[in-house]
């Protein structure tokens, strides 16, 4: 077998355990690269270069947005107050469940402002003491 050949059936082996590795831990990239015995940098440079990998990784993503999303609702269904909170706040906004800041001047009116961009160097220079 050539070296090569070799090469790419380590990084498939290294591949597929990682993909069991974020199974276990519901897709934990730090946890998972751990246990494996990669970094988190070869990790992402096979996620970009592999799309079935990447695709692999992204449906291991969707499980654990999945169960996270039924631990959610069993917290609402307990009567979770922040837990019923959180959901209207991120899944609601368009009936009106959302905070926002309004920065208004006294009394509400407007605030008016104006950014000069100024080019050049030292635009604040230092003086010698």
């Amino acid at each position: 077998m050539a070296k090569k050949e070799q090469k790419t059936n380590s990084i498939e082996h290294t591949k597929k355990a990682i993909i069991e590795a974020l199974e276990k831990s519901l897709g934990v990239v730090t946890t998972a690269c751990k246990i494996v015995g990669i970094s988190r940098t070869t990790f992402y440079q096979y996620l970009k270069d592999d799309p079935d990998f990447s695709k692999e990784v992204q449906d291991i993503e969707d499980i654990a947005i999945d169960f996270v999303e039924s631990q959610l609702f069993k917290q609402i269904k307990d009567g979770n107050t922040t837990a019923t909170i959180f959901y209207l706040k991120t899944k609601a906004k368009k009936r009106g469940y959302i905070e926002r800041q309004e920065i208004t001047g006294a009394e509400g009116e407007k605030i008016e402002f104006k950014i000069e961009v100024v080019q050049g160097k030292n635009v604040f220079p230092i003086k010698p003491e």
